[in-house]
């Protein structure tokens, strides 16, 4: 089957051909149809995961998938050869991932049937961004018309939180570069737009919110510039950040809940998010390409400038 991989950390991504898996008791085999590109996978590939669960190499890239059961180990029960299924399907050992043609997963991961009304690229779009995004947006609890400031929100992450903080009446500040970007994410439901690329940006916001924003979510800065942007929150708001940047004690000290938020995904809830998509209350841009393209799309992500979600065709 072909597969896009790397062969150690950090090496470069590359497509190849290489053998399909073998199921196992508990395990299902499932013909890929579609798969998620996100910062994550990237990130794994370059080491994020080592030392906290086994590896194997060429490691397959890839943990957001959708396609079609080929096969079912012993003792699977809960689901059944045919179903159109899709989910985060990260599982060890890291490496094998949904940038193929077939992955074998335990019928216990993160994975479950399609609903109906979704195509495979849809449902390839949103488990691991949609289901960190409804999660932030739960985590910092604003009521209606509070601010909050989403920094790295034209990605899939970025655009899932701002759609479901817009649902929730929440005035979305978001950071765009450029006029595609920002009316990809204006779409979503953001209100403002600071172009990160035209001056500082802590500057800029607090010259539109000289009393302060309610609350952050930073998908993209580094430790430092987190810091810097949590000097935009008023006291007893909520600052977080999906990449590890937040010093907790730090924010403590300036009365600012929040810090390092790590997502617990699940079968409910990530039923409860296609739910929403199904229903017609989120509309997510997807960008669909060849996995022959995947080394090239990992390339722009590494960058940040890729817009809303892209998703392999396979």
């Amino acid at each position: 089957m072909k597969a896009v991989v790397v062969k150690a950390f950090k090496d470069a991504p590359e497509l190849i051909e290489t053998l399909k898996p073998v199921v196992k008791p508990g395990y299902l085999l499932i013909k890929l149809k579609a798969a998620g590109l996100n910062p994550t996978d990237w990130r794994i590939a370059d080491g994020m995961l080592d030392g906290k669960m086994p590896h194997i190499f060429p490691m397959i890239l890839g943990v957001d998938g959708a396609g079609v059961i080929e096969e079912i180990g012993e003792g699977v029960s809960r689901l059944k050869v045919g179903d159109k299924v899709y989910g985060q399907m990260l599982h060890e050992p890291v490496g094998e991932g949904t940038y193929a043609e077939y992955i074998s997963v335990p019928e216990k991961a993160i994975v479950t049937k399609m609903p109906p009304g979704l195509s495979f690229e849809q449902a390839a779009a949103f488990p691991v961004a949609g289901m960190t995004a409804f999660q932030l947006v739960r985590e910092i609890g604003l009521a209606k018309d509070k601010t909050l400031l989403i920094v790295g929100a034209t990605g899939g992450v970025g655009t899932f939180a701002t759609v479901f903080a817009a649902l929730n009446g929440i005035k979305v500040l978001a950071t765009a570069r450029g006029g595609e970007a920002e009316s990809s994410i204006k779409k979503a439901g953001a209100a403002v737009t600071f172009d990160y690329s035209a001056g500082n940006l802590v500057a800029q916001v607090k010259a539109a919110y000289p009393e302060g924003i309610d609350a952050l979510i930073d998908l993209a800065s580094s430790p430092e510039a987190f810091d810097q942007l949590t000097l935009l929150v008023k006291p007893a708001g909520i600052a977080l950040t999906t990449i590890g940047s937040a010093d907790a004690e730090q924010l403590k000290t300036r009365n600012i809940r929040g810090g390092n938020f790590e997502v617990k995904g699940s079968v409910a809830l990530l039923e409860g998010v296609s739910e929403m998509i199904e229903a017609g209350q989120i509309e997510i841009p997807v960008q669909t390409i060849p996995l022959s393209a995947a080394p090239e799309a990992i390339a722009k992500s590494r960058t940040g400038k890729a817009l809303g979600k892209t998703v392999f065709i396979i």
